[in-house]
Parts: C-alpha cells; structure tokens; sequence
C-alpha cells in the first residue's frame, strides 16, 4: 500500500505536470476530509503522509486512527476531493505556464471553426482566435499550422482562456527575433512599427554595432530571411527603414520609396511639410493613401505630402492674404511663411505655440490666429468703413444706397443717383417744373443734320416718314440758329497787317 502510494503520487507527477508536493497536499486534505465523515467534524483529527515511505498517519488528539476503518462512504468522498484538488493544481499548472508566455510568439495548428471564431490546439490547451485579431481576407483550414501572438491569458473557473491574435503589431517584431539572431541579441535594435495587417508593414530598426548594417541584416542574404516572415504572414509587404534621430532623415526614409525634395518641420502641431517631385506624389501617398499613412504612425509627425506648385500657390496665398494683417511687422510675416505655416496651421495653433517662434510677441500670435480663423471659417477679413462724412477710397462706390454728398459729382463712370438732377451749365438758366428740356441742335459744321426725336406713341413705319419730310421742309435757317443760352462765337480779330 505505501509503495502504490508513492508509485500514485510520481505518476501524477509526471503526466500532469504537478508538483509531488501539491500531490501529497491533496492526498492529505482528501484523507482528512473522509475521517471527518465517518468521525464526526472535529478539529482534533489531523492526517499526515511520510514523503519517503508513504505511510498514512491519522490521530483524533493523541488517539491513533486506521483509515481502513474510515468505510466505502468515506473513500468515495476522499476520491471526489482527490480529483477536484487535483484538477484544480493543473488548472493552476497550466495558467502559470501560458502567463508566462503572454506577448510571445507560440506554435498551433488549426482544430475547428465555429462561426467566426477559430479554436487553436496548442498542446494542453486550446486556444481561442476571435474575429477581430484575424487578418481579413485570411481562410483558417483545419489542420494548418501557424504561428500565433499571445494577446492575453484568462482564468474561468477550472479552465483557462488564451486569446491569441495574426494582427498585433508586435507579432512581426517576435518574427523578426526569431528569424534574425542580431535582434533576439539585442545587437539590432526595433524602435518603431506601424502595421495595417494583411497588407503592407514599415519598422523602423537602428543597430548598436557600427560594423552591422542593421537593414541588410534583417533582409539577409538574397531576402532570405525576409523572405521566412513574408512567408508566414501570408504575403504581407514589408519595409525596412533606418531609424534616425533626425525627424527630416527619419520621415523621408520613412516615405521610401518615394523620393522627396524637401521637408518643412512644424513642432508647434508636430505636422511635417513634404514636397516631392511631380512624378513621385502618388508613390509617396501610396494606394489609397497607405504609404504617408503608415509613415505618420512610424514617425509620430502628421505628413502633409504635396507638389512643389501646391507648396508655392499655399505660401503665396497665405502671403497674400496676411499681408492685409495690421498691427504685425513684415519681417515676422515673412518669418511665417519661410516656416511653412499655411492658414489652416495657423488657425489650429495656439498662442503659447505661435509666441514660441523667435522675434514673435504673444500679441502678435493673437492677431495671425484671430485673423487666420476669420478667413477660415468666418468669410474673410473685415474691410474698414469710412468714417462718418469721409469720402469713400479713390474707385470704390459709395454704400448701397447711398447718394453722394452735396455738391460733389459722382465718381467717374458712375452714374448719378436715382432721382438727382443734373447740375445746370454755367450761365444757362434752370428750368422750370414744368419746362420741357429743348431739343438739342447740332452743332455747325457737321455733315448731316440730325433727325427730329420721334414720338413713341406713333407706329414706326409713320414715324419715319413725317421724320423725313420735316427733314426736307425745315428751313435751313433753323440749323444754322445757336443754341439757346450759349452766346455766339466772337467774330475773328482783324488783321491789320494783311
């Protein structure tokens, strides 16, 4: 009996992974527990197992206790005690392991579907892959093998859940460990990475040696090693860009491909100015904007990608527009403009910011954001209104409306106000309310004489033709008479000499 105990004891040891000492814990409290029921609940009965021979020692107090006299009900429920403490140890066993696995990379092989949940065997345990942590577009088939990021681990009831994930950044950067021998050393080191799963990764990774070339390195000889990891994440691209502690360098190889001509840094809204040529603006942007967007989550810098005519046209309309600003020097103006600032920046900056520039006063940061946020969203600058009785400015109308002062003729070009008379000439008498305005002769000299103005009431056929006859019939005395009011042209000076 006790050498079965002990050969009990090492067998559950060894195939449930649990310490001989959890084991004989268990045996002890389900020994217990039995002389309990058959001797009534009393604190004096202790039970204890000698570790070395196994023998079975039981005492109520000081009296000795069998526990072949403990009977079959008191062996059932020793049995129940002895499998739940075990199941309980194991289930302890198991989470302890897997906690310790917690953001690593593990091996599993596909079990079963269920909806769109995946269930993964990873030896002992089963672990779960929930819709979110896949990679879209992925088929799971059963029996295939893959590796998995350990999301998190979970304890319910007995059981324990391990959530795993194929769509965690730091998936790649434990690939990356696995395949390249100078990042699991810490020779190369990863200091960033940005991922839209399925698609396309950029990591940023620097190395600590002068002598390894941290890019080629992790590519390997001929893309080997890149290869393994493209290869695992089902096709996946993946760029590698040096990292630098220089954000212009760092966010122009963080945009490789594409090349770039220049970069204007705004550290007040962490935003960075690109210009690229004409022919590389779509390799920068990428498909569907992909490229500049993993290249913002690398660097940490809001990229605005443009062309070096969109740069220009931004920086001469935010010129034009600020140079209608009072009350800020030229100098700090044109300051702004070199920076890059455009007036969606300024309206979105704020005054400690602004102020920060050098040669700016926070007086001056108030005006630029007040006056960039008006053209934004508010329709524009206000224009000055003349003061009251001030003439307008040289070619602008008078207000709607608005007649123009007493005795000052109306602008050039402009026509008189509704309802003003016009001035009379000088020395021409005004007329009367109820003078009619003469006719107007022409003037002596021209080669034909003007026609009569024609009544509108008359048809137009009839109207010619009396306008005709009186043409004819009109004596030529009446052309040459002088307009009334306008004395006659003084006769020549006679010359003596002649």
């Amino acid at each position: 009996m006790n050498g079965e105990l002990l050969r009990l004891v090492d067998s559950i040891h060894r195939d449930k992974d649990i310490d001989k000492e959890i084991v004989f814990k268990c045996l002890e409290d389900a020994l217990l527990s039995a002389a309990r029921k058959k001797y009534g609940q009393r604190d004096s009965i202790m039970v204890t197992i000698d570790r070395e021979t196994g023998n079975i020692l039981a005492f109520d107090g000081d009296t000795p206790l069998s526990p072949a006299e403990f009977g079959r009900i008191a062996a059932q429920t020793a049995k129940q005690v002895i499998i739940q403490k075990v199941k309980e140890a194991e289930s302890e066993v198991v989470f302890q392991e897997w906690e310790a696995k917690t953001h690593d990379v593990v091996n599993g092989t596909v079990q079963r579907v269920e909806g769109p949940t995946v269930i993964i065997n990873l030896g002992k345990i089963e672990g779960i892959l929930p819709k979110r942590e896949q990679v879209r577009d992925d088929t799971y088939r059963p029996g295939e093998r893959l590796k998995f990021y350990v999301l998190d681990v979970k304890r319910e009831g007995q059981k324990v859940k391990v959530l795993l994930s194929r769509t965690h950044p730091d998936l790649i950067k434990r690939l990356f460990e696995l395949e390249v021998p100078e990042v699991a050393d810490r020779i190369i080191e990863v200091k960033g990475l940005a991922r839209e799963p399925g698609s396309r990764t950029k990591i940023a990774v620097i190395s600590s040696d002068s002598r390894v070339d941290c890019v080629g390195a992790c590519v390997g000889v001929r893309g080997s090693r890149i290869k393994n990891i493209v290869a695992e994440l089902g096709g996946e691209k993946i760029d590698i860009v040096p990292w630098n502690d220089q954000p212009e360098m760092f966010i122009a190889k963080a945009l490789s491909p594409a090349e770039v001509f220049s970069i204007t840094l705004n550290y007040g809204l962490n935003r960075a100015k690109v210009v690229v040529p004409d022919d590389q603006l779509s390799l920068a942007i990428g498909k569907k904007g992909q490229n500049v967007r993993l290249a913002a989550k690398l660097t940490h810098w809001d990229i605005d990608v443009m062309t070096k005519d969109e740069s220009d046209r931004l920086a001469e309309e935010t010129r034009h527009y600020l140079s209608r600003v009072q009350n800020v020097s030229e100098d700090t103006l044109g300051r702004v403009v070199r920076l890059g600032y455009t007036l969606t920046d300024l309206a979105e900056s704020t005054v400690e910011s602004l102020s920060s520039l050098k040669g700016m006063t926070e007086e001056e940061a108030k005006i630029l954001i007040e006056a960039a946020r008006q053209i934004m969203f508010e329709g524009g600058l206000p224009q000055p209104t003349p003061a009251e009785g001030e003439a307008p400015a040289e070619g602008e109308a008078p207000a709607e409306g608005e007649a123009p002062a007493e005795g000052e003729a109306p602008a050039e070009g402009e026509a008189p106000a509704e309802g003003a008379a016009e001035p009379a000439a000088e020395g021409e008498p005004e007329p009367g309310p109820e003078a009619a305005p003469e006719e107007e002769q022409p003037s002596e000299g021209e080669e034909e004489a003007a026609a009569e103005p024609v009544d509108e009431a008359e048809p137009a056929d009839e109207a010619a033709d009396e306008a005709a006859n009186e043409a004819e019939t009109e004596p030529a005395e009446e052309e040459a008479e002088p307009e009334q009011g306008v004395p006659d042209e003084a006769p020549a000076k006679h010359d003596d000499s002649q």
